[in-house]
């Protein structure tokens, strides 16, 4: 597959949309060779047939070979990192739909915490934002089928379907003595990737809330309809973004970034390195300009925070990032279904491996949560089980509170984009002082 994505993990748009906690950075077969099962882990593989064979003829209730197998292909990708996945044919066929921003479904994020199914962000103005479902919300069924160790994927699969019909989902949020159900009618969910307005007469704002496929050139329309408007400055705001497709990052990027400068690069465990450089650009390379990133900013949004960093081309304003720095492979398989395999950590231009760690802002902006209003813990990559370890030695630090952020937040009281107007307004100031005699 030619495509390539990044991705959270334990971020899924349910939208449904692969995000942080299934989307990687998906690079088709890449270095990934089939294995002749006789040559390779024989005796292991003839135990596995033992169990079949004694499952098949002795189990208490008939059984489909198929189903044996792609629950034993899940239990083995299960017990590798969080971002790693067996995906059925329906569940390949929807991933690669995925990546257009066009999904029938009710329209959440969700990943696992602490061992529940838990909703990340509702995306607005669907099902899920519309039926008042809320950040840090435990499912605890769907359908009436509980999710105790239920897949992300299978999560999706379920909860997406056809336009108009219906899903129910029972939850439970913090505060609450009992579940309550939610039954909401799926609704194809549109999901734009680029949002974008003046503000401040003179700053342009552009909201990027998933790399897909249109993003790019979405973003270029953007930028030049408010070039159009005079802008002077920009920002660039990758908040709660968690990923999506990795040439969809590099393009970005590059329209920001000289020609020919390094964005990224991958390296596997033989390693084998790939580097991605930025491509023609757009002009846009001198604008002053703001990147606004939070802990919901993960994997393509992590790659483009890091190179606009590490080249000093933008400040970077907000609070450390998700800290997803893995590359997942997709290997279809004989039967149409799919591995989506972790094979390879990513880099910044500067060589640093951000996996658990996340970009560190210029400028650490946190968010306020004030008396008496709702919030929720900040979930990031090193959160969640199994993940993957940095693989450089860090030096040991004492155990630090727990972030908390508020589950909503009004512009009028971001703080974070506030300090990014207020740095852009002061970044003119000085540009337009006039030069000592």
């Amino acid at each position: 597959m030619g495509k390539r994505m990044m991705g959270k993990r334990i971020i899924l748009m349910v939208a449904l949309i692969f995000a942080v906690a299934s989307t990687g950075i998906l690079i088709g077969r890449w270095t990934i060779s089939s294995v002749d099962a006789e040559m390779s882990g024989y005796d292991e593989l003839r135990v596995f047939s033992e169990a079949l064979s004694i499952v098949r003829k002795n189990y208490v209730e008939d059984t489909k070979p198929k189903d044996l197998v792609y629950g034993a292909i899940k239990g083995m990708l299960g017990s590798l990192d969080p971002h790693s996945a067996f995906m059925s044919p329906e569940q390949y066929k929807e991933m690669q739909v995925d990546t257009k921003g066009k999904f029938g479904g009710i329209g959440i994020q969700i990943g696992i915490k602490d061992g529940m199914l838990t909703v990340i962000a509702p995306i607005e103005d669907t099902p899920a934002y519309k039926a008042g479902i809320k950040a840090g919300d435990k499912i605890i069924k769907i359908n009436n089928e509980f999710t105790k160790d239920m897949s992300l994927h299978d999560a999706v699969s379920k909860m997406r379907g056809t336009p108009s019909s219906s899903v129910k989902i029972t939850i439970i949020r913090e505060g609450w003595k009992e579940t309550k159900d939610f039954t909401m009618v799926r609704e194809i969910i549109n999901i734009k990737s680029v949002k974008s307005k003046l503000i401040e007469d003179s700053i342009g704002y552009v909201k990027i809330n998933q790399f897909q496929e249109q993003t790019s050139s979405d973003l270029s329309s953007a930028i030049e309809k408010l070039t159009e408007q005079n802008i002077t400055a920009l920002i660039l705001d990758l908040r709660n973004n968690p990923g999506g497709l990795l040439n969809s990052a590099i393009d970005v990027s590059s329209q920001f970034l000289q020609s020919g400068k390094l964005v990224v690069f991958i390296k596997d465990k033989k390693g084998e390195k790939i580097e991605y450089r930025s491509s023609t650009n757009k002009l846009n390379s001198n604008i002053p300009m703001v990147v606004l990133v939070n802990q919901g900013s993960a994997s393509a949004s992590e790659i483009v925070a890091g190179a606009l960093k590490d080249w000093n081309r933008a400040v970077i304003i907000g609070t450390q990032t998700f800290g997803k720095g893995s590359v997942q492979s997709v290997v279809p398989l004989g039967d149409g279904s799919a591995l989506r395999l972790t094979t390879a950590r990513y880099y910044t231009p500067k060589g640093v491996s951000i996996q658990t760690t996340g970009i560190t802002p210029d400028i650490m902006v946190k968010p306020e949560v004030k008396e008496g209003e709702k919030s929720r813990p900040a979930i990031r990559e090193k959160d969640l089980e199994r993940h993957l370890k940095n693989g450089v030695e860090m030096e040991e630090k004492p155990d630090e509170p727990e972030d908390v952020i508020p589950i909503e937040v009004d512009e009028k009281e971001d703080i974070q984009l506030q300090r990014a107007i207020d740095l852009l307004k002061t970044w003119k100031v000085f540009k337009e002082l006039p030069k000592a005699s």
